[in-house]
């Protein structure tokens, strides 16, 4: 099985440095005043990140409204 894990992580590896390799073009981001400018690879990466961190807090809030509706009142 650990011989299975070691083909997975090179197997991600791989497909992540292939990725970071091909999307290296630089990307301008604008929002008001402010721009940046950083690789395509690191703005997917930040836009997933972020996703990730917003959806799991959203999640976490709809949870405990459900709890708490759920509740009998005493």
């Amino acid at each position: 099985m650990r011989y299975v894990y070691a083909v997975l992580i090179i197997v991600i590896t791989t497909t992540v440095l292939l990725f970071k390799i091909q999307n290296i073009s630089l990307v301008t981001v604008s929002l008001l005043n402010m721009s940046l400018t950083l690789p395509a690879s690191l703005l997917i990466v930040g836009v997933y990140v972020l996703g990730m961190l917003t959806g799991s807090v959203l999640w976490s809030l709809l949870r405990g409204w459900l709890k708490a509706a759920m509740r009998k009142p005493e």
